[in-house]
């Protein structure tokens, strides 16, 4: 119930087929006087635990994993509660997150059994002062840096002699993304990553690690330590972008990592993507690396040198395949970025408020041509790197 404290160090557990969750259907949500009630039928019933979080004010809800089958089309708003969203957050664990536009506590969060052995989940809210509702969330043991929760050690054998690739579909799970017209970012960006990593594969050249091949939500600390675990050669994480008032706006986008934006619109997405933990629910911050000192200087300076150049390339490759923004090359202060010893990039494939984009971005002809110029650009880049070794090699003898 509301108020509860948990710890969140927790070990991760193996995720299960998705066809061994509970289904939620049916989703309903209305206002009674200065009550809010966010009801749902599931498939059995389930232990629920649910608590208030401020800034921004919103009541997360939290179940075991669950195959949410929501109509698209189910009411998402209803007096103080201005919307809801929902997915898997852990590998055992998925969440509900209701947003507040005025303050509100919890009143019930319980799951019933009900006929047929099926079980209905009840929120219910109730509208509150100011003052108590920042003394519920003051009771709630909020997550932070200090609590990490451990990566997946690394899976690279020893002796391992392919280039290492972590391909970094964003969003995930009870973080949907951009979405426009029922389609959501984290579907189409999935998409495209698994059909980079079966190219990639193809060539026996490389050894590809996703940071989630599911929809499921990674934290953006866990994405940035699964490639540094890794050992990665290079990091590309896959993004879809959205702007509601200029539809207009076309084309994909390369950006790297740096303290300061090249203009504002960089430095608007790199506002919104650093806010996907947000999203989910954690209440995290950018942490400085664990090394500093010189040697951790040089090697920034090196990863920043071997970025800029596989991201040039990248932009040359996929000028040459499809529709690029007219300002290809951008950077700004991604936390996604910010390994020190990892080459990495970030691609926003092109602009889901475009009609035109979203059409090529859920088409498999497009996708295949983009998937195709971003492998080039990967080959091109590590023949560059051969190319260097062995003229070094020729230079010593």
């Amino acid at each position: 119930m509301a108020g509860s404290l948990r710890a969140w160090a927790q070990p991760k557990a193996e995720p299960r087929p998705q066809s061994e969750y509970p289904v939620a259907t049916d989703a309903r949500i209305e206002q009674s006087g200065e009550t809010v009630r966010l009801s749902m039928m599931l498939s059995a019933n389930v232990a629920v635990d649910a608590w208030v979080q401020a800034s921004p004010d919103r009541v997360i809800v939290e179940l075991p994993s669950t195959n949410f089958q929501i109509q698209p089309s189910a009411k998402r708003s209803a007096g103080f509660v201005s919307g809801y969203r929902y997915g898997l957050f852990t590998a055992d664990k998925a969440r509900i997150i209701i947003d507040l536009s005025q303050p509100a506590t919890i009143a019930k969060a319980e799951v019933k059994t009900v006929r047929g052995g099926f079980g209905e989940l009840t929120i219910e809210l109730k509208k509150a002062s100011r003052g108590d509702f920042l003394a519920e969330a003051g009771k709630v043991l909020k997550p932070g840096p200090a609590m990490p929760v451990p990566a997946p050690a690394s899976t690279k054998a020893a002796g391992e002699a392919r280039r290492t690739i972590v391909i970094d579909p964003g969003h995930g799970g009870i973080d949907p993304g951009a979405t426009v017209a029922s389609i959501a970012e984290k579907a189409v960006v999935l998409a495209f990553g698994k059909a980079l990593k079966e190219q990639l594969e193809a060539s026996g050249r490389y050894r590809i690690v996703m940071t989630r091949d599911d929809d499921r939500f990674v934290s953006l600390g866990d994405r940035v330590q699964i490639g540094r675990s890794e050992q990665a050669d290079l990091f590309i994480s896959i993004h879809a972008d959205s702007l509601t008032q200029a539809q207009e706006v076309r084309g994909a986008t390369v950006y790297t990592r740096s303290e300061r934006a090249t203009d504002a619109e960089a430095a608007r997405l790199a506002a919104k993507e650093n806010e996907a933990d947000a999203v989910a629910g954690l209440e995290t911050s950018e942490e400085l690396q664990d090394v500093a000192g010189i040697l951790m200087d040089l090697a920034r300076r090196e990863t920043r040198t071997f970025t800029g150049v596989f991201a040039r390339n990248l932009v040359e490759k996929l000028g040459g395949s499809i529709k690029m923004h007219k300002i290809p090359l951008r950077s700004a202060r991604f936390w996604v970025l910010s390994a020190p010893d990892v080459p990495s990039v970030l691609i926003e494939l092109g602009y889901m408020s475009s009609p035109k984009d979203a059409e090529l971005l859920n088409s498999p002809e497009w996708r295949g041509k983009a998937v195709t110029a971003v492998s080039a650009a990967i080959e091109d880049y590590f023949a560059r790197e051969r190319a260097s070794v062995g003229k070094a090699a020729e230079s010593r003898n």
